[in-house]
């Protein structure tokens, strides 16, 4: 039997579905989006960064700012979902909307940008975790044997069925949710610091005080993940339901979530305290708010969640990138067998595995070199991610319209054209602040910026390339779009 004529039914000669398979809900899909945001990474490490170089006490306006932003593309995206079958996600809508060539190029992008965020958290659990038990009397143990410790629970995890990671995510992301919840609450019932509740970022203009474009930068990469609604497309109950529910709300969540604990904090030190705590202390902000609110056992509590948040991101970001590979080898754009599903589980295992591969060279790689877990591998990969990231939903809302416009299989403005048009403006600025901000995300130095800026570009051209090479890499996005629309 043909591989063409086994994928279309869905099963080869060794039992190996090319159909991944589940039953998840919105309430599922929301955990795994909001997993990989890693909200309490983000409150711990982001927040204070952002208020610090940022716009300073108004930085929580920023979320709201994101937000607003990304629900404007949602509209689109959602609306699109109906009609574009597959869980590439961003790639094929580009691929449906502009074209085979750019859709490989940006499939190639994405790869790149989780990847590299992926490795950027890593080296962050790798160093919080020899923090952890080093503060506690442990032996100093190097990062990356953490890291490998801790890849290899989530390759285990990842070969599973996807019911089993969504399980340990919402335990994990209730953990960490629920203890920033609770020092949010401790703020506000004691009315913040001495200067009682913040409202500066009620104020449209101290929004603009400041760096605000480095303050937006801070903010985006908090929702990065966010195309994970539709990456599980196929493992929906109801797909043309469950993922505009799904990515909604997760928006709602991961924007009011931001806005209201990064205000919290402000609140808790007062607007020109939370600046320099945030200056001084960036690392410990989250850490002495708790203890100082809530009491010793929550500082010590959020240092032990801070860890199972990084361990949530790397489970939610793997589940991501396997599902990617599946995806780009079941359109030949990637070698075949990795489009293959486990018989038992329903999982994209091999997929999987070449994804943990590729994350231990990362980590091997980093280590060989001698790079700082946080200050080189975290800022040096989460800054490609950015870019990759904003660039990948940038190029996205282009599509969209243009589908619309080509298509006409939807003629409502607001879903089509109005929305996808301002969040388009809207990424679009948001890329070029990320762009000429790119060097203060990795240290400050314009070469490596530069380098990295030449990756990226590199990656998507040779997607480009592959699309030229291999004239049937991802053709089958038609057959496979046209069979789910019929059902």
């Amino acid at each position: 039997m043909s591989i063409k004529s086994s994928a279309s039914q869905g099963v080869d000669h060794q039992g190996d579905t090319r159909k991944l398979s589940g039953k998840l809900g919105p309430g599922a899909i929301v955990f795994m989006v909001v997993a990989a945001a890693a909200p309490l990474t983000v409150i711990a490490g982001t927040v204070p960064l952002g208020i610090a170089v940022g716009n300073g006490a108004a930085y929580p306006a920023s979320y709201v700012v994101c937000t607003v932003v990304l629900l404007l593309f949602a509209v689109g995206f959602t609306t699109m979902a109906k009609h574009v079958a597959g869980a590439g996600a961003f790639y094929t809508y580009i691929t449906k909307g502009i074209g085979r060539h750019a859709g490989l190029g940006s499939a190639f992008l994405a790869l790149l940008s989780y990847t590299a965020v992926q490795g950027a958290v890593y080296g962050y659990i790798g160093a919080a975790l020899n923090d952890f038990v080093t503060s506690h009397g442990g032996p100093e143990i190097s990062w990356y044997a953490y890291a490998i410790a801790m890849m290899a629970v989530v390759a285990t995890l990842g070969y599973r069925h996807i019911d089993l990671s969504g399980k340990v995510l919402a335990v994990l992301l209730v953990c960490e949710v629920g203890i920033v919840l609770v020092i949010d609450a401790a703020v506000i019932g004691s009315e913040g610091g001495d200067s009682g509740l913040s409202t500066v970022a009620l104020n449209p203009s101290e929004f603009f005080s400041g760096a605000p474009g480095i303050a937006l930068i801070f903010a985006i990469a908090g929702y990065i993940g966010f195309e994970a609604t539709a990456v599980f497309r196929d493992e929906a109950r109801d797909p043309a339901r469950t993922i505009p529910r799904a990515t909604y709300i997760a928006l709602i969540v991961i924007g009011v979530f931001y806005a209201i604990s990064s205000w919290a904090m402000v609140s808790a030190w007062g607007d020109e305290g939370a600046v320099a705590i945030a200056t001084e202390n960036p690392e410990g902000m989250i850490t002495e708010t708790a203890t100082k609110y809530v009491g010793a056992v929550a500082g010590d509590l959020v240092q032990i969640l801070l860890i199972s948040s990084l361990f949530a991101a790397l489970l939610a970001f793997h589940n991501v990138l396997s599902r990617y590979i599946f995806s780009l080898a079941n359109s030949s754009a990637l070698p075949v067998k990795c489009g293959k599903a486990h018989a038992k589980h329903s999982s994209p295992y091999i997929a999987s595995i070449v994804q943990t591969v590729s994350a231990l060279v990362l980590v091997i790689a980093s280590a060989v070199a001698g790079l700082d877990p946080v200050t080189e591998v975290f800022a040096w990969f989460a800054g490609v991610s950015s870019v990759g990231i904003v660039a990948l939903m940038t190029i996205t809302s282009i599509a969209i319209l243009v589908y619309f416009r080509r298509t006409r299989v939807d003629r409502r403005p607001w879903n089509t054209i109005i929305a996808p048009a301002l969040g388009l403006i809207g990424l679009a600025v948001l890329l070029f602040m990320t762009i000429i901000n790119l060097p203060l995300l990795v240290g400050g130095s314009s070469t490596l910026a530069a380098l990295i800026g030449v990756l990226l570009i590199g990656v998507f051209l040779g997607g480009i390339a592959v699309a030229a090479i291999r004239p049937h890499a991802a053709t089958t996005l038609d057959n496979t779009e046209k069979k789910e629309i019929a059902r």
